[in-house]
């Protein structure tokens, strides 16, 4: 939405609009296939929340360009090791026990603040960070997912007392909100059933892509 004009702020807003209802959906479905970890689930909501609200007042007032680079260059880091540790290598250790509660907290609050300034996303952060802290990558996403309604709700609030919801794009909402709300049980389902090292692989390669992506638009290359 960015590279075709729309405010930055505004299409952060619009995004999480639409996505308060492909959360819903998403994180319902993961529930209800297993996905969910719900010892960890509380320790990103609440901060996620605070943070969620933070990043929302701060990209309304603040350009984000130099956030977005450091980000995508975090991301790739973190693609790349992912994928090295999935992809090449044959035995997978999960930990059981659940990350402290110290690294949830603060993941939750960082990951909710780039999220609602635009510069990375709750999904590929909070996601690539557990991954990396060896949680199942199923688990990783079903969690995620879950914990994101609530911080996307409190994202979209606080937009729409900072803009006016009369300065929304709602025909691009609707169309964002329709395809999320198609896509969110299969990749549910996906996440069920795929193995656990295709899963990691395919979380790697998506968020070395998005990284890339943000790299070359910070410098206008895309």
């Amino acid at each position: 939405m960015v590279s075709i004009g729309v405010y930055p702020a505004l299409a952060s807003a619009s995004v999480h609009t639409a996505e308060i209802f492909t959360t819903l959906v998403s994180g319902a479905s993961h529930f209800k296939l297993g996905n969910v970890r719900k010892d960890m689930i509380l320790r990103l909501v609440v901060p996620g929340i605070i943070g969620g609200a933070t990043g929302a007042f701060v990209a309304v007032w603040v350009s984000a360009n130099i956030l977005q680079l450091m980000v995508g260059c975090i991301l790739l880091f973190m693609g790349l090791r992912i994928l090295s540790s999935f992809a090449f290598k044959k035995v997978l250790h999960f930990r059981k026990e659940r990350p402290s509660s110290k690294m949830l907290v603060g993941l939750g609050y960082v990951a909710a603040f780039l999220d609602a300034l635009g510069g990375g996303g709750w999904g590929p952060i909070a996601t690539t960070t557990l991954v990396t802290n060896k949680v199942e990558p199923s688990k990783a996403i079903g969690s995620v997912n879950f914990a994101e309604f609530f911080v996307t709700l409190t994202e979209s609030i606080t937009f729409i007392i900072l803009i006016g919801p009369e300065k929304f794009s709602w025909i691009i909402i609707l169309g964002l909100l329709i395809g999320g709300v198609i896509c969110a049980p299969m990749a549910a389902w996906g996440c069920k059933k795929l193995p656990q090292k295709m899963i990691g692989t395919l979380v790697g390669i998506a968020v070395m892509t998005l990284s890339i992506r943000m790299i070359l638009k910070f410098f206008r290359i895309l």
